[in-house]
């Protein structure tokens, strides 16, 4: 099999109650394309089963950090947002669920955002992930898409909302629901390519 992304480096940035699927699909998904995937979890948020302040980050459907189901060093590696550099990333990926919420407003993830936009670095978001690249300020100008939800959301920061599985405009690529997940990680891939 054809690994069009050996030595290529994702990073993928989630907080408390992110959308569970939404991580690990991309794991899997983009590791067997040959990227090596870090995942940075930022202690924010809150837990809602129940909240414990030492429980580690888990998403909203019980998947905690590390994944149990995958061992780290294998598909992926745990890693903090520090770990994570824009000259040594070429992609950065933020899952959906409440987690977004919490990390919009965390000064390291975000101007760990507005690096990768500098140098052109493929910054991906599906489900709230935009309001991350809403917050980071480079969503004006750009044709986007994301959970109805977020909709306003990317209009009032100037983005032209369109209703598709994917949406790539230059290095940012966004996508609606999980179902999408498909049509986003081969989006990744190829802007990765594309831009290297």
């Amino acid at each position: 099999m054809t690994k069009r992304l050996e030595g290529k480096r994702i990073g993928i940035i989630v907080a408390h109650e992110f959308e569970d699927i939404e991580l690990l699909f991309p794991i899997l998904r983009l590791s067997e394309e040959g990227a090596e995937i870090r995942v940075a979890g930022v202690p924010k948020g809150i837990h809602t089963r129940p909240y414990l302040p030492d429980k580690p980050i888990t998403g909203r459907f019980g998947h905690p950090l590390p994944i149990p189901v995958m061992m780290d060093g294998n598909r992926y590696s745990l890693v903090t947002v520090a770990d994570l550099s824009a000259d040594d990333l070429d992609g950065l990926i933020f899952p959906g669920g409440f987690s977004p919420d919490e990390l919009r407003w965390d000064p390291e993830t975000i101007e760990l955002v507005q690096a990768c936009h500098e140098r052109g670095k493929v910054l991906a978001a599906i489900c709230h992930g935009s309001w991350v690249l809403i917050s980071a300020g480079v969503m004006k100008g750009k044709k986007a898409t994301g959970f109805i939800a977020v909709h306003d959301d990317l209009v009032n920061a100037g983005a032209e909302f369109v209703n598709e599985p994917a949406v790539r405009d230059g290095n940012i690529i966004t996508s609606r629901v999980p179902d999408d997940l498909p049509e986003f990680c081969c989006a990744i891939a190829d802007a990765i390519l594309d831009i290297e």
